[in-house]
């Protein structure tokens, strides 16, 4: 039995602490906004916060998050009104979507971090998210509109 603090709700989940977060995240609680891209870490579709740092859930366990606050893209804003949400939303990011809940995640960690980051400190922190559409260029763009606040 591990004890997990998921956007903000402590749930118990029976699982092996050793289980990747993102088949608790996904399979036990439900959330599928987390996605499984590559599951080795390099793709990005999978990230969410840990006590407010961008994690790639397939990464960590669920016995590395026990006591710590970990939030999916459907806690970043219940209402999807998220800054970084509102700015995909208003520059039609998204082509087909998959990558897009750990492109935002990543965002929204970025921001917390650098609340007016430059194009350069922007690339650098959305390295590591990979879009198989190549929407490279409205991403960066959504990120430096959320930065304005909106």
């Amino acid at each position: 039995m591990a004890k997990l603090i998921l956007n903000g709700a402590e749930q118990e989940v029976a699982v092996d602490p050793g289980m990747p977060l993102l088949w608790a995240i996904r399979d036990i609680a439900g959330l599928s906004g987390t996605k499984y891209g590559c599951g080795v870490g390099l793709c990005g579709a999978c990230t969410v916060h840990v006590d407010g740092s961008a994690q790639r859930s397939c990464q960590i366990t669920v016995g590395d998050v026990e006591g710590k606050q970990v939030t999916t893209i459907e806690g970043l804003d219940p209402a999807g009104d998220h800054r970084v949400q509102v700015a995909w939303r208003e520059l039609s990011v998204p082509q087909c979507g998959f990558c897009q809940s750990g492109q935002i995640m990543q965002a929204a960690a970025l921001l917390e971090e650098k609340p007016e980051p430059s194009d350069e400190e922007i690339l650098a922190a959305m390295a590591g998210n990979v879009c198989r559409c190549g929407c490279y260029q409205r991403i960066v763009e959504a990120v430096r509109l959320a930065s304005t606040g909106i």
